[in-house]
């Protein structure tokens, strides 16, 4: 079987990490979120692929190339947007790559694993269907497409994004389809919705309209994730971190800790005093330490350092940043070739221990996490002794002076300090009278 991949979108929702790259491309636990899902097919069987590329479709093609590198055969079809916008215009560029038989359609957006595409595949093997529609069921349904259900769990309608308490049902499109080619007429047929795209759910509800057999199959016992947001990539790396297996390729100095799986890159210096606590994955040419504590789940890539007496938690950290000494990173994601000065603390925990929220469209969101720490784009310069709060985000190429307190979102290109000249009445300054001794 044939699999084909939605890749084409930008990932606004993915701001700031998406400014200047692909979603796609942004590393998780050593790789590509792309190559883990192909890797995940393969693992299936599935060596047979088509890309649907748009957006930085060049990095794509010029990492993934043919494939054969991942032992697959990898093919490319460009979107082009001012033919119209939508899944069902995306997944119709497919037609020629499929041919005559059954195939996988799948978001970019989503990760998963092997287990449940063969698990997928087996059930539409057994069942003579058109359709196999994957089905997860969340407590809030008014972010996705709803699919009800006849009594033999045949799709009878599909209702997107249903307004807060008026969901026909809690079981939502969780992105993964088999589809016979039947799915291409389908395509032809599909208007546009009301906010101006042709969609692959419209597509699939014709399909439903005209009798053909939509089966759902909920995967609620699968590993499954819509990386839709910046912080759900810090889910998938601890995911992908339970793959990870102990190899040192660099040079680890006397009096240095390891414990657990731990994956150590070529050329990298690991100096003396650091406590690694894995998993933890370090990437080719790093400096780390002296005396830094790397605690488990945390992705250090190529050419990073990170400095004397600096904790790193749970974070990704991407390739060419340094972390200078005396500072925390805790629950985040940086960007390339950003530069923390010394004592930079990026906190992942609000004071009243409340979810941390961020701002989207204008409005507060939370984020359903207890603990969020910093999103940062890429070529970030950071002065000594700032404060980054929780759930901040830091556009690409921004400068932020020394000793400030960062507490809203930060447009890309942006230069943030303090005028001192302007609070100096915050400041009560008096000469020190010199101490008296007895006798003097």
């Amino acid at each position: 079987m044939k699999a084909v991949l939605l890749v084409a979108g930008e990932g606004k929702r993915f701001y700031p990490l998406s400014y200047n790259k692909s979603k796609h491309m942004i590393p998780v636990a050593g790789r590509p979120l792309l190559e883990h899902s192909i890797l995940e097919l393969k693992d299936a069987g599935i060596t047979d692929i088509l890309l649907v590329v748009g957006y930085k479709k060049d990095v794509l093609k010029e990492y993934f190339q043919d494939g054969a590198k991942w032992s697959v055969k990898i093919d490319y079809v460009d979107q082009d947007f001012s033919k119209g916008k939508g899944t069902a215009i995306a997944a119709g560029l497919a037609r020629t790559f499929v041919g005559k038989d059954p195939f996988f359609l799948i978001y970019g957006d989503l990760q998963y694993d092997s287990m449940t595409i063969k698990e997928i595949i087996k059930e539409f093997n057994k069942q003579d269907v058109d359709a196999i529609l994957t089905l997860l069921e969340v407590e809030d349904p008014s972010m996705y497409g709803v699919v009800e259900l006849d009594k033999n769990n045949f799709a009878t309608r599909i209702v997107e994004k249903p307004k807060p308490g008026q969901s026909p049902s809690k079981l939502t499109n969780a992105g993964i389809y088999i589809f016979k080619p039947i799915i291409f007429d389908a395509i032809d047929r599909t208007g546009l919705s009301p906010r101006g795209e042709y969609e692959l759910t419209d597509s699939i509800q014709i399909l439903i309209n005209d009798k053909k057999k939509v089966k759902g199959f909920d995967i609620k016992d699968s590993w499954w994730r819509d990386i839709g947001r910046a912080f759900d990539l810090l889910d998938a790396n601890a995911h992908y971190f339970t793959k990870i297996k102990k190899m040192v390729k660099g040079t680890v100095e006397s009096n240095v800790t390891i414990k657990g799986e731990v994956y150590i890159g070529e050329n990298t210096l690991v100096r003396s005093g650091t406590y690694i606590e894995g998993p933890v994955y370090i990437g080719d040419g790093c400096e780390i330490g002296p005396n830094a504590y790397l605690r488990p789940n945390t992705f250090i890539s190529d050419r990073c350092r990170v400095g004397n007496a600096c904790e790193v938690k749970a974070s990704i950290i991407m390739a060419g940043t340094k972390i200078s000494h005396l500072s925390y990173v805790g629950d985040s994601v940086i960007g390339e070739n950003v530069n923390f000065g010394a004592a930079t603390i990026a906190a992942n925990l609000r004071l009243d221990h409340k979810d941390v929220s961020f701002k989207e469209n204008g409005l507060l969101i939370s984020t359903g996490l207890r603990k969020l720490g910093v999103i940062c784009g890429d070529n970030v310069n950071v002065g000594c002794n700032t404060n980054l709060e929780p759930g901040v985000r830091i556009g690409a190429n921004s400068i932020i002076g020394p000793n400030v307190t960062v507490s809203d979102d930060i447009e890309p290109n942006t230069l943030v300090y303090i005028k001192w000249s302007e609070m100096k009445d915050l400041y009560v300054k008096r000469k020190i009278e010199p101490e008296k001794k007895d006798g003097n």
